[in-house]
């Protein structure tokens, strides 16, 4: 038997279980940062060598963040320029890059940064909040990327990869936890090899919270504020050859549960802070409050290696096949809290959705300078839509208007890549697209709708891109990238005052420069990046106001610009930290635009000559200025396995909630953190682990609503728990 030193001991456990940049030891006393492989340009590089702003969350800095049950909101200030929040709870989540997003709640609503997921995009806002389980990693790219990733992509991409089944063992992993209010999450995956040329790998997600919120109107305790919820995922890999592979994959997600919980004036009227007597477990309501998610999918990814260039073709099919979310929106009841103008519950959802994909792509292997790629892209969805009124006394419905969308768009593109020398590196690439939507009103009851039942929008438009990568030693490069992308065209269902809105097609242009390096031997990588854009037309969402509506308007003009930066490092061979951050200035420049005032709030911005609120010069909305997170993680080496303490740390400064600016509806700055004190062993094949999410119980408003009273929602609430995991 080899008798190992401690040292020798640490080294092996860093590199079996740090895996948020595993240790490799190459030499006995210092370890070394793994090299990051990303596949932003659609092929799989070195981190160092892509001209993007990228950030890859994996491993265990991802299985720390989800270790509560946390949806895919929990991905907020976690990298550099990120924002994610919803008014709907668990489903439909709103992404937001560099401060550029969207806040429209609509089901038909569009968002500047697109989420795919296992190279399939998931366009509608349902479908982008699957749950986060078993994948390889995710990759946040900031910026537009229109030529390879297509329309909708002007604010960056959030890409996600499942793990993949594999030929060569059985082997997987489950994952168990349980936490406060009885929270339970419970995750596995399991990979069996078939044959020699088949395999199947199977992953599943369970998840639940108890009620733990009481409704002091009804006199009823913990009523509200759990949910449950299962995801699957099957995948069967075919390798009859080296040359041919083909990759099918279906999944499924299920949830049910609270909707948001809007709380009537939770907001101190003339500020931005919690109304005397506010109690996170307590909420005077008489509308009823519920949510259900029903989404399946299938995918098949099919590669030949014909030699000179690989064949790639992608096949997707996405669906909803209910979603339905009802909720209390002016938060209270007829005995309050506070004065309430009148009561307002709403409900509505998708009734179905379809979604087609289908790309070929082929990329050359040259071993030459040269090497490009190109393809051809086709999008198909068919939506239905519905929103409805209900009595709040009775509880019975008192309005229906339903809605049907179909959105077609074919796009052909293409990207060449030439090595001038060993330093420099140029890249290029162009996309066209045409893009159509049909838009009805399908029925209605007690709504009178004005102009017109149905509207048709079409548009075509070539982006662009060009990078240059310049190798300043074998430890840094240095870039700079110039991209453009846009945004299609966005249709807004009517309601019983405003007509049916169309948004016309937003564009930009981006400039991008940075610099991204190994240092200190690869113990440490750090990156860098500046970057300047305007947007023309840009598309926005006037919500509320004082009535209860939704419609779409363009502005003139956006400009954006900031700073974004990643560090990490093995401070010593037990002690890694990591370390991010972002500056975002956004800036709406528009002198003519302007948009009714809340119902209650205080408004700080000039009101024109009609009453209305001016909003040039305004921020975007839910677009903080600057992000921070953090990473430090501890290991001490055992006899038998090793002892670690992880913290992670993430904050951001303030956001507005809507166009205008008011001091109720400016949320206020947040800082929330984590801790997790665990043992693994057996080359950290078993952990066990107590963990706390929120460890200071922060409590902010992220959310509000304004046509009424000072209606707003607030984050999760402080969470401890334990936590066993196991491979095989």
């Amino acid at each position: 038997m080899i008798k190992l030193s401690k040292m020798h001991k640490r080294l092996l456990a860093l590199s079996a279980v740090m895996p948020i940049g595993s240790a490799i030891a190459q030499t006995a006393v210092q370890p070394q940062l793994e090299t990051v492989t990303v596949t932003a340009q659609r092929r799989a590089e070195n981190i160092k060598d892509v001209p993007v702003s990228v950030t890859l969350l994996k491993d265990e800095k991802l299985d720390v963040l989800l270790s509560g049950g946390q949806d895919i909101r929990v991905l907020a200030g976690k990298v550099p320029s990120l924002n994610v929040e919803s008014s709907n709870g668990r489903t439909f989540p709103r992404f937001y890059i560099r401060g550029y997003g969207n806040t429209d709640f609509s089901t038909f609503a569009s968002q500047p940064v697109s989420l795919v997921y296992d190279d399939v995009v998931q366009e509608n806002g349902i479908l982008k909040g699957f749950p986060i389980f078993d994948v390889a990693g995710v990759e946040v790219l900031r910026g537009p990327q229109g030529t390879l990733f297509g329309r909708n992509t002007p604010a960056g991409v959030v890409k996600f990869e499942s793990e993949k089944p594999n030929t060569k063992k059985i082997e997987g992993y489950y994952n168990l936890s349980w936490a406060t209010h009885n929270t339970i999450n419970a995750e596995g995956a399991v990979n069996v090899p078939l044959s020699s040329e088949w395999a199947m790998r199977v992953s599943t997600l369970r998840q639940h919270r108890d009620n733990f919120v009481d409704n002091t109107f009804t006199k009823q305790n913990d009523v509200l504020e759990g949910y449950n919820e299962h995801a699957e995922r099957v995948q069967f890999l075919y390798t009859p050859s080296t040359t041919f592979s083909a990759l099918f994959n279906m999944h499924s997600r299920t949830t049910d549960g609270s909707a948001r919980l809007f709380r009537a004036n939770l907001i101190k009227k003339g500020t931005n802070d919690f109304a005397d007597g506010y109690d996170f477990t307590k909420i005077a309501t008489n509308g009823q409050n519920t949510q259900s998610l029903s989404t399946n999918g299938a995918s098949a990814r099919l590669t030949w290696d014909l030699g000179a260039v690989k064949l790639f073709s992608i096949t997707g099919y996405e669906a909803v096949d209910n979603y339905y979310s009802r909720g209390d929106i002016d938060g209270g009841s007829p005995a309050g809290p506070g004065f309430i103008p009148f009561q307002v519950q709403t409900g509505g959802g998708l009734s179905g959705l379809h979604q087609y994909t289908q790309e070929f792509r082929v990329e050359s292997k040259n071993a030459g300078p040269l090497n490009w790629q190109t393809g051809v892209y086709y999008f198909k969805e068919s939506a239905s839509g519905y929103s409805d009124n209900f009595d709040s006394n009775t509880q019975l419905q008192t309005s229906h208007l339903a809605s049907h969308q179909n959105n077609t768009a074919a796009a052909v593109f293409g990207s060449l890549t030439y090595d001038v020398s060993d330093q420099l590196v140029l890249r290029g690439g162009v996309r066209y697209t045409h893009d159509k939507k049909d838009f009805a009103t399908t029925a209605r009851m007690n709504v009178t709708q004005t102009g017109p039942d149905s509207v048709d929008e079409s548009k075509s438009k070539a982006n662009w891109d060009m990078s240059a990568t310049y190798k300043i030693n074998k430890d840094v490069n240095a870039y700079a990238r110039v991209a453009t992308g846009f945004r299609a065209p966005s249709i807004a269902a009517a309601s019983a005052s405003v007509p049916i809105t169309v948004a016309d097609a937003e564009t930009i242009t981006s400039y991008e420069a940075g610099i991204k390096a190994d240092l200190f031997n690869r113990r440490a990588r750090a990156s860098v990046s500046v970057y300047n854009y305007d947007v023309k037309n840009q598309q926005l969402t006037v919500v509320g106001g004082n009535t209860n509506v939704t419609k779409l308007i363009n502005a003139a003009k956006t400009v954006g610009r900031g700073v974004e930066a990643d560090f990490e490092a093995f401070i010593t061979p037990d002690f890694k930290v990591t370390a991010g951050g972002s500056y975002n200035f956004t800036e709406i420049k528009d002198p003519s635009l302007s948009v009714a005032k809340c119902g209650s709030c205080t408004v700080t911005n000039p009101l024109n000559a009609a009453g209305r609120v001016a909003i040039d010069g305004n921020p975007l909305p839910q677009a903080p200025k600057y992000i921070v997170n953090a990473t430090a993680r501890y290991n001490w080496a055992l006899a038998d396995g090793n002892l670690f303490v992880l913290t992670d740390w993430a904050y951001r400064s303030k956001i507005n909630f809507f166009l205008y600016e008011a001091k109720e509806f400016t949320g206020k700055p947040m800082v929330e953190g984590g801790l997790r004190v665990g043992y693994n062993w057996q080359g950290g094949k078993y952990e066990v682990a107590a963990f706390g999410r929120n460890i200071t119980n922060t409590e902010r408003i992220t959310g509000a609503i304004d046509f009424n009273n000072l209606t707003g929602f607030v984050n999760e609430p402080r969470q401890f728990g334990v936590q066993f995991k196991g491979s095989f």
